[in-house]
């Protein structure tokens, strides 16, 4: 997908993952939208247009999660989530909050990363054939007079030693594209970072994205050696190609569009965010929650974070919080902070209705999810349509009686259902079988979790 979607197909494209929760997909498909209009409003007032984030307030297993890294998808913009419970707080060492920056930065590289080694990747197969097509006939370097006949099409001919070694080269070629010497073993040079030898241990306030860095650097001083590695012909075209691909991509372009783009098309998902809202009681846990908020607050405002790509400015990046707010509320967090996220949007709780949905219509759905796997095994899996609502029925009424887990009770009862199936294949459900999931093998499958009240081995 690309930026230039409308609102309208944004949402389209969230239907074809997420049921229901329309409202939350409409505020999302807006700012995704907005991003665009920014950029492509006048150069003396794009700065000033800020965006607005968005607080997504639902239960547990509603989609909030589902819906921010699918708009990410969508745009294919940089994405990082980020749980606002592991941040610093004050007399706990947990993690820097521009650690979510970085995570963003290291996103963006990693997608413009692959987009430039796709548009090398014809380039660098050729490389890639050359290298292995040297290690199995090489080249010659001093040529001989020697001639050789040749009978082509009845007619006998001569050519040098050279030609002879290009005519085989380009017939191995062949047989290299083709598949033909996959399994053949090969010796290659693979490069080592000098980076790979250093262990480290990050002290205390240190954050792991930080330490990884630190490595980077000392690594990029110490010389690069080259191993030796025995390995077939198709796992050195993989080993070789990320190599000629890494050759061919210019780092710096690289890292200055995945700062531009983090900039101003990263999404960063900040869940939990009600574990750090300071309830009634004042000291102790609550200062330490209110010190986590004024951390969040500067990066959520806009600030300027380095990275060891550069630095990178907050002022342009969509912020998307999210949390049940059960024991808190919006108005709990600072008022600052509040006013960042002046988009606030109620997930509707899941019913029986959407549950069956979920199972059946979205392209991830765990029905289609569980085929596959069967599929693997070459068994045939398919659900009678009263046996998908017998399922969503049982985890509504789960969910009522015991705690609500919204959609993630689908995972519990799925699992409940075919692990014992999942067991037996491929030893006693032999290749080639066909299972038929229909209402009567769901009810007497589950019954007892409907009977057992209790049901604490069930609760994930």
């Amino acid at each position: 997908m690309n930026e230039f979607l409308t609102p309208k197909q944004i949402v389209e494209e969230l239907d074809k993952y997420i049921i229901g929760q329309h409202d939350a997909k409409k505020n999302v498909a807006i700012a995704l939208r907005n991003r665009w209009r920014r950029m492509n409003a006048p150069d003396d007032i794009q700065k000033d247009i800020v965006p607005n984030n968005i607080l997504l307030i639902g239960s547990t297993g509603v989609g909030k999660t589902e819906i921010a890294r699918r708009l990410a998808s969508v745009a294919d913009a940089p994405f990082a989530k980020v749980e606002a419970s592991k941040f610093t707080e004050v007399g706990y060492v947990g993690r820097d909050v521009e650690s979510m920056v970085r995570d963003l930065v290291e996103h963006s590289v990693k997608l413009v990363k692959n987009s430039k080694q796709a548009e090398v990747k014809e380039k660098a197969e050729q490389l890639v054939e050359d290298a292995i097509l040297d290690i199995l006939i090489p080249p010659i370097k001093n040529p001989s007079t020697s001639t050789y006949a040749v009978a082509d099409n009845g007619d006998t001919s001569s050519i040098s030693d050279v030609e002879m070694n290009e005519k085989t080269r380009e017939k191995f070629r062949d047989k290299i594209r083709n598949g033909e010497l996959d399994d053949r073993m090969i010796e290659i040079d693979v490069k080592q970072s000098g980076a790979s030898a250093i262990g480290m241990v990050a002290p205390p306030g240190i954050d792991e994205s930080s330490l990884l860095g630190i490595q980077d650097m000392i690594g990029n001083m110490m010389p690069s050696k080259n191993k030796k590695r025995k390995v077939k012909i198709k796992d050195a075209k993989k080993i070789l190609m990320e190599a000629e691909a890494d050759k061919l991509i210019d780092m710096e372009e690289v890292k200055e569009i995945a700062i531009h783009k983090a900039e101003n098309t990263g999404i960063i998902f900040v869940d939990e965010i009600d574990k750090i809202a300071k309830s009634n009681k004042q000291g102790g846990a609550d200062v330490s929650r209110e010190g986590v908020q004024r951390d969040l607050l500067p990066i959520v405002e806009g600030s300027t974070v380095n990275t060891k790509y550069g630095t990178v400015n907050t002022d342009h990046v969509l912020f998307v919080a999210a949390g049940a707010f059960h024991v808190s509320k919006p108005s709990d967090l600072i008022p600052e902070l509040q006013g960042r996220f002046p988009i606030r949007v109620e997930l509707e709780s899941l019913t029986n209705k959407e549950f069956y949905q979920i199972l059946k219509t979205p392209k991830n759905a765990l029905t289609k999810q569980y085929a596959a796997l069967m599929g693997s095994e070459k068994v045939d899996l398919t659900f009678e349509d009263d046996s998908l609502q017998a399922i969503a029925d049982l985890a509504h009424q789960v969910n009522q009686e015991v705690e609500n887990i919204g959609a993630r009770r689908l995972h519990t009862i799925m699992s409940r259902l075919l692990n014992e199936f999942l067991f037996e294949i491929p030893d006693t459900i032999p290749p080639d079988s066909k299972l038929v999931v229909t209402k009567e093998m769901v009810e007497s499958k589950l019954s007892d979790m409907v009977k057992n009240k209790d049901l604490s081995q069930y609760i994930l």
